[in-house]
């Protein structure tokens, strides 16, 4: 397969990644109104906390990892949507300040979600 073509992938998981991350931080204010996202929010807030209390990477980092070693790249080299959001995505923050922030994120959620929603 094209070596672009990997290339492509790992730009689109890192935009895919960048999406999920503004899901997890967004994501009750749509919840409260369809049921389905409301699951799938409350899932993947669940399963932030699991990779974070077990010191595991997403699954999507791996994918674009593996599809970048696919394309023959080291790190993190690539084009305009790699450069820019995998700075945001990949922010170097102390894992525990990362920890209660998405502890404090899902008890927003979940007030949110409480107090303007039809049950859980």
């Amino acid at each position: 397969m094209d070596k672009n073509i990997f290339l492509f992938l790992s730009e689109l998981t890192i935009l895919i990644h960048f999406l999920w991350i503004l899901f997890l931080i967004f994501g009750s204010f749509i919840g409260i109104k369809y049921k389905t996202l409301k699951y799938l929010h409350i899932f993947g807030l669940g399963f932030s906390i699991f990779l974070q209390i077990f010191e595991l990477q997403c699954p999507l980092t791996y994918l674009e990892i593996w599809f970048k070693q696919k394309a023959g790249l080291k790190g993190y080299e690539g084009g305009f949507i790699a450069f820019y959001l995998e700075k945001i995505v990949y922010i170097q923050i102390e894992p525990a300040i990362i920890f209660i922030a998405t502890l404090i994120l899902v008890l927003v959620h979940f007030y949110v979600y409480k107090n303007y929603s039809r049950g859980l």
